[in-house]
Parts: structure tokens; sequence; C-alpha cells
């Protein structure tokens, strides 16, 4: 039986909001199963918890932002996506400010908290949301079009293609495919950082965006060039990096997906209108679980080995 997977230990950790600028402790804790992951607010009194759902999702300008009872909880999508790469079904996440702290701006501070913490099969098995018919959202015409698909497929599969018409992104590969049947979660996806404009610094601080980015926890560039002294850790990095925001926010449906995602420019909102238009249609999916037959190859790996999406 494949089975569910929680943390064994509380682990601890501090930063500061990327957009908040807002300095935030973070405390990860087991859960029981069945729980799923559940970011509580713990600044509050009493706290609020706030389960991590595609319907909980508010805004998403820059980041997805869970809303419940007025509290929020934003810039989830890099935990989630270290919670994906990892398996960990059920999770407490205890924060003290509204925004999850950005780190070094990819999700490898968390995969490595989670694995400080130590990964520990549950008894109870694994349940998935397999995608049966394709489902798709698209917004804009011409060459603004943006689009977003799930398709059936025994695995989870990611292709995303980006477009930025800028020297420094141009430059690199801009369409990327991971298949985590195959492919290392940790060693191909968890270290690309985000990244950002600097033309664009002003307006983002001006709508209360961005007010703790650094060249520290994101990739910074002018018109012309990238500004980090050290450059790119993949020669690809910003495409991996919307693969790994797409992982996060696609882990938001509340299960791992059998599914193919294809996206041509996508972002949050469009995954999270994805997510939406996915169960809206329940003749779209099912939830399956793997306690007889063999599980697909992205999610066969036992505790102990690396797991497979690691």
């Amino acid at each position: 039986m494949l089975k569910q997977r929680t943390i064994q230990q509380v682990v601890k950790t501090v930063g500061v909001g990327l957009h908040s600028g807002t300095k935030v402790q973070l405390t990860l804790r087991p859960a029981a199963v069945d729980t799923g992951i559940i970011f509580r607010r713990v600044d509050i009194d009493p706290p609020v918890e706030l389960p991590a759902s595609a319907t909980s999702v508010g805004d998403t300008r820059m980041a997805s932002t869970l809303d419940r009872h007025g509290a929020k909880v934003s810039t989830v999508e890099h935990l989630m996506s270290a919670c994906a790469g990892l398996g960990v079904d059920n999770l407490y996440v205890d924060v003290t400010a509204e925004e999850i702290p950005i780190m070094d701006g990819s999700a490898s501070s968390f995969v490595f908290l989670l694995q400080q913490a130590g990964l520990q099969e549950q008894d109870a098995a694994k349940r998935f949301i397999r995608v049966k018919k394709p489902v798709e959202i698209r917004e804009g015409k011409g060459a603004n079009e943006k689009w977003a698909r799930l398709e059936p497929y025994d695995g989870f599969r990611l292709d995303f293609f980006i477009e930025f018409n800028h020297p420094a992104v141009d430059a690199t590969g801009q369409v990327a495919t991971v298949d985590f049947s195959t492919d290392s979660y940790i060693k191909e996806i968890a270290r690309a950082r985000t990244f950002g404009f600097m033309q664009d610094v002003e307006t983002l601080r001006g709508m209360g965006l961005a007010r703790g980015g650094s060249l520290e926890n994101a990739i910074v560039m002018d018109e012309y060039r990238i500004l980090n002294p050290d450059g790119l850790r993949y020669e690809n990095e910003f495409v991996r990096h919307k693969i790994l925001d797409a992982i996060g926010d696609l882990y938001l449906v509340g299960h791992p997906l059998l599914a193919s995602y294809v996206a041509h420019k996508s972002g949050h909102t469009l995954n999270n209108l994805l997510l939406r238009a996915l169960l809206d249609q329940p003749e779209s999916y099912e939830i399956v679980t793997f306690e007889a037959e063999a599980a697909p190859r992205s999610y066969a790996a036992p505790v102990g080995a690396e797991w497979a999406l690691a």
C-alpha cells in the first residue's frame, strides 16, 4: 500500500516575506492521517486555520494567497511545492505573519526543513486525484494568449513554456519538461529561484508587493542583464522556477495529481482557475489509492529511499 506521509518532529525557521518585508517565524508540525496541509496564523488570538485548498485561494497577484475568516497567508506555493516534491500529505504550518518567508527564493530551504524533520509513513493509503478528461483554461488573444491544461497521464508530468521578451531570459531555455517518473525534484527543480525586473520594483512596491525582495532571495534583472553576481543555478532557471510554482499551486487541490500539466505563460491565477475548473467537473477526475495495484513510478519510492519526486 502506498501510504500517507507526515514529518517525524517539529522544526522551525525564521525569514522575511518577499512581498510584505515582514519578519516571520515558521514552524512545521506533524499532523494526523487525513489532516491535509493546514496553515495556522498563530499570531492571531485565537489562531486561525487555513487549509491548503484551491477554493480558499483569494489574491493571486505575484503569489498564491489563502484567505479564510479575514485571515490570510500568502506566498504558500514554494512550501507547497516542497511538500509535493517530498510526498508530504499531512502537516501543520504555523506562521506569525501573513506571508510564508521567502528564504532564498526557491523551495530548497523548505526541502531541507522537511528532511531535517524526517519523513514518516502513516497507516492510511495516500489518495490521489486522477485526471480522466482534459480540462483547460485560456486567457487573452494572439500574442497575449495564456493557457494551462490538465490531461490524463499515468504519473505526473509538467511541460511549461515562458515568454518574457527580455535579453537575459531569451538567452536561456524557455521550454522545459519534467516527468517525475524519471526526473528528480530536489536536483532538477527545488533550487530554481523566483525572479523579477528592476523596472517593475517601484510599481510593485506601490502595490504593497516585493518589499522584502533582494539579490539574496531572487534573480533580479535590469533592462539587459542578470544582476546577481553568481548568475543562474540552472541554465534554464527561469522556466524551472515557473514549474516549481506550478507544482505548489497544483498541490493546493488537496492531493497529488495523476496528470499531465501543459502550460503556456501560465501563472498563479491561471493555475488556480484550472484547479477550480477541474473540481467543477466531477466527471473529469476520480480519487484513487494504491493499496493492491502498483503505483505509478512517479510515486512509488518508499520512505528511507529518495522519494520519487525528490
